[in-house]
């Protein structure tokens, strides 16, 4: 096996998860706009992706406990990119929910068994690659949120820009899926088809939850926000998106070495505070340069949670490393269904700006739950030769 070949192949996949999820992320504005939907009419509909999310968890979790992670992970992308599609020629909300629960659906699929096999890669290498591998899914979402903002200068329909975009990204899928790794689960004993993370799991899920909060409703709101609450044009707004992205893709390339440095308790911490920190000052200055400022400071500390803590997951005792990463996804991804569609609820009543008010307690929570959970640690020095390279050992990853 070619190992950098096979950590490029796999680093397709999370491109493509990357791109398609900000190819639809960039043109939610002008999907809200041409079905007449007001923010409790969209946050109903974008409802929808996270319900489909959940309802593949269980399903998704059993299948890695059973196949090679690179199968589930083919299916998911191709049903991905399939849905994709379809959510351009949706001309009536209840055909937009439709499409998106069944988006939902494929890409826990495809991103569930992506992060195993990324966890497969990393135990190839003796220093930490796993916040690259996310890094890329946002450098991903980034050029995706690029080309919408450019296909909504251009007045291209979402159809077309979809069906583009899901053909193009099938061609990649198609050519990485050979290269990619051979992971057969471990032999496990029975379990049953549902079973909520254990206690460590579940600490792991609660940080997730809250980050995945902050992440979906930035995904879903981010554009909106520039458009009615910092109120700018539709390129504008979408460029709103864009610097949160540019944000989350820069953290997530210096997260690895970040964490070496100052270690998770320190990373996580920080994570919190940024997310708080970027969140207040987009509410309390809502004008481009400042909201822009705050986007940038909550995409720098949304950018590492989630690997970070898919990474401790995927090294739990007793799973496989997919099984593992769906049970922590079961928790976290809570935050993803609940939250975005509440904050399109408290913006109809209380407008964007206390919505988004209401995300600061996230950021918070998050600096909260690293004191509570994690021991204490201190940063590696350059002369601990003794502790492995890439931070990961378990004692400083215990809680």
């Amino acid at each position: 096996m070619h190992i950098a070949r096979t950590r490029l192949m796999v680093t397709l996949f999370f491109f493509v998860s990357g791109f398609g999820f900000s190819t639809w992320a960039s043109r939610i504005p002008t999907i809200q706009q041409r079905l007449h939907l007001n923010e409790a009419g969209l946050g109903a509909v974008l409802f929808a992706l996270p319900v489909g999310l959940m309802a593949t968890l269980p399903l998704t979790n059993v299948l890695l406990s059973r196949f090679d992670s690179r199968r589930i992970m083919i299916i998911g992308a191709l049903f991905f990119n399939l849905m994709l599609c379809a959510i351009g020629f949706a001309t009536q909300p209840w055909q937009l929910v439709i499409a998106l629960v069944c988006f939902g659906c494929s890409r826990n699929l495809m991103n569930i068994s992506v992060n195993a096999q990324s966890i497969g890669v990393q135990a190839l290498y003796d220093r930490s690659i796993i916040a690259r591998f996310h890094g890329i899914w946002s450098l991903a979402g980034f050029a995706g949120a690029g080309v919408g903002s450019l296909m909504v200068s251009f007045s291209v329909l979402p159809a077309w820009h979809f069906v583009a975009v899901g053909v193009a990204l099938t061609a990649i899928c198609l050519y990485a899926f050979p290269g990619t790794l051979r992971q057969q689960p471990a032999p496990r004993e029975r379990q049953p088809w549902f079973a909520l993370p254990d206690r460590t799991l579940v600490k792991y899920g609660l940080i997730s939850f809250a980050s995945m909060a902050c992440e979906g409703t930035m995904i879903d709101w981010s554009g909106i926000y520039f458009r009615k609450a910092v109120h700018t044009n539709q390129a504008v707004a979408t460029l709103g998106f864009v610097v949160y992205m540019i944000a989350m893709t820069l953290g997530r390339f210096t997260g690895d070495r970040l964490a070496h440095r100052f270690g998770i308790r320190g990373m996580l911490t920080y994570s919190g505070t940024l997310i708080a920190a970027g969140l207040s000052i987009a509410v309390g200055l809502p004008y481009p340069l400042t909201a822009g400022l705050g986007f940038i400071l909550t995409g720098f500390g949304v950018s590492c949670v989630i690997p970070m803590v898919f990474s401790m997951a995927g090294r739990s005792v007793g799973m496989s490393s997919g099984s593992a990463i769906a049970s922590v996804s079961t928790v976290g991804y809570l935050g993803f269904l609940i939250v975005p569609p509440l904050v399109g609820s408290v913006a109809q009543a209380a407008g964007l700006r206390g919505a988004f008010g209401m995300m600061i307690g996230f950021g918070l929570l998050i600096t909260i739950l690293v004191q509570l959970t994690l021991k204490a640690e201190r940063p590696l020095g350059a002369n601990e030769e003794a502790v492995d390279e890439r931070g990961l050992e378990a004692d400083r990853y215990s809680l």
